[in-house]
């Protein structure tokens, strides 16, 4: 029940958050950031229907068939979800004042405090409904991958936005508003200390292997691996450490060989031993 109680409680914070961002940001510069909340805010102002209201009459029949398609399971947390953001985002607008006319500000703010709350929300095992629910079903009865079918929506609605609105620079401030939307969600969810990952493929991984145990005091794995064009086995070590140490790790590789393949990418969250600890909630 605790566990359950702290869940619920993340959701109604992110879609507060969330709601934010709409009010303060999007809605008031007619930026319509894709999805049922985008087409919402088209019939803001075509017929002055409030925001929040429509994506919950948008969401009412998708929570209906995602429930009957994909199970009671699916439409709890997304049910809660979708009623207290239509609510915060309704309830709030009259007592919130739009912060910018700037679009270029406004879109790229709007981005950052929806996606940070669409971040938290997702942390919290919840979703907000609406193009959640048409990719997921897309996904279901079609070879359409669930990014895929979201961006699909997104285009269409941003495309109608521009031909409403008359104004294609709207539909490319809406974009900035999606994309540094996708950028916060991966903060919430990873955190801002990104570690990075090193793949090092090379024919003295022992002596790697070694220096970055001992000098780095870091741990590293060995996995087996074979090049497919000289069928030769070989192990590919596997590291993960932090930022600051990523240099070290370029010299002790070129130290032992200067031929050695390394591949090195962001991590956005690591959980065990020299990183971050499990937290049990």
């Amino acid at each position: 029940m605790k566990k359950r109680i702290f869940e619920y409680s993340g959701i109604i914070l992110g879609c507060f958050i969330i709601a934010m961002g709409f009010n303060l940001f999007l809605i008031p510069n007619k930026i319509a950031p894709g999805g049922l909340s985008g087409l919402a805010t088209i019939l803001y102002y075509l017929f002055g229907f409030p925001v929040g209201m429509m994506m919950l009459v948008f969401n009412i029949p998708l929570l209906i068939i995602g429930v009957k398609k994909l199970g009671l399971h699916f439409g709890t947390r997304t049910i809660f979800g979708s009623i207290v953001l239509s609510l915060f985002i309704d309830g709030s607008a009259p007592f919130l004042p739009t912060l910018t006319t700037n679009i270029l500000l406004a879109a790229l703010f709007g981005g950052i405090i929806m996606g940070l709350g669409l971040g938290i929300v997702f942390k919290f095992k919840g979703t907000t409904g609406g193009t959640d629910i048409i990719a997921r079903l897309i996904y279901d009865y079609t070879d359409i991958r669930i990014g895929q079918a979201m961006l699909m929506i997104d285009f269409i609605v941003i495309t109608f936005a521009a031909f409403v609105f008359r104004d294609a620079d709207l539909a490319l401030y809406a974009l900035i508003a999606i994309y540094v939307a996708s950028k916060a969600i991966d903060l919430a969810q990873g955190g801002v200390n990104y570690a990075k990952a090193a793949l090092i493929i090379s024919d003295h991984t022992e002596i790697i292997g070694e220096a970055i145990l001992k000098d780095m005091g870091r741990g590293v794995t060995a996995l087996r691996g074979q090049g497919l064009y000289t069928q030769t086995l070989k192990d590919v070590l596997l590291c993960v450490l932090p930022r600051s140490e990523v240099s070290e790790l370029k010299d002790i590789v070129k130290k032992a060989d200067q031929k050695a393949f390394v591949i090195i990418t962001n991590v956005y969250e690591v959980l065990g031993e020299g990183f971050e600890k499990y937290q049990l909630k």
